[in-house]
């Protein structure tokens, strides 16, 4: 943990690292989520992961309920925190919230090498879903449907009361979201997708290139919506290989 600033962990510190990766959570998930993904990248890349507040040991804290006013928070955070070339990586909620602090740092002169968008559909493919508003037991249908939870806390009731105001709070975020007309980025997007995700069609992730003027490229794997944790390795490579040789972002 990085005592001097709680929206960022760093798991392995690597100053010599000569680029930055700033990893954003899905929905009612946490930094620890990108800890393996840490490990893994250095000592060439040194991930910064976020914590959002309201969970694990920010969980006396207020949730922010809003995109917007995440990312507002999240590029204050970056701001103190990136120091060198940098790129942004961001899972599901997390993907949308990468865009919107990527645009948020191109307006304040900072551009990201990089940003990978993983498991989400494009900013300007709006659909109707109203998983925050259902019951808990309701919610807990669509984490199973998702398959990216740890089924050993479906069976703890005392954990889940804990996890499900996170959950909840993070699908109403990423639900009411809509992307302004004139957010489009300079910095080069890599989509990464599962063949087989419910959250995200081929069409929906393609729709991303319309969302950039640097350059895209997609990524698909076999799988669901977390395909990423089952094809780990080959995301890691591919997060490797274009931050270790990277196009130049226009500025």
């Amino acid at each position: 943990m990085n005592a001097a600033d709680p929206w960022i962990r760093r798991f392995f510190p690597t100053p010599d690292a000569p680029v930055q990766l700033v990893c954003l959570p899905h929905a009612g998930g946490s930094a620890s989520f990108f800890r393996p993904v840490a490990q893994a990248l250095k000592p060439e890349v040194e991930v910064l992961a976020v914590q959002y507040p309201g969970r694990q040991d920010r969980h006396h804290e207020p949730m922010i309920d809003t995109i917007g006013a995440l990312a507002d928070h999240v590029f204050r955070a970056v701001t103190r925190a990136v120091d060198r070339p940098f790129a942004l990586f961001g899972h599901s909620m997390g993907a949308t919230l990468a865009f919107e602090v990527a645009v948020r740092l191109e307006r304040a002169g900072r551009f990201a090498e990089r940003v990978f968008v993983s498991g989400r559909r494009a900013p300007s493919c709006r659909r109707d879903e109203r998983v925050h508003r259902r019951d808990d037991a309701g919610i807990i249908a669509e984490l199973r449907r998702l398959s990216g939870t740890d089924q050993r806390i479906f069976g703890d009731d005392e954990l889940m009361r804990m996890v499900l105001p996170a959950v909840r709070n993070d699908y109403r975020a990423a639900e009411t979201y809509v992307c302004a007309t004139d957010h489009r980025l300079s910095s080069p997007v890599t989509a990464l997708t599962g063949d087989g995700d419910p959250k995200a069609s081929h069409d929906e992730v393609r729709a991303w290139s319309a969302h950039t003027t640097g350059g895209f490229e997609m990524v698909r794997y076999p799988g669901g919506h977390f395909f990423l944790v089952d094809h780990a390795p080959d995301v890691i490579r591919v997060i490797n290989e274009r931050l270790t040789r990277p196009a130049p972002a226009p500025r």
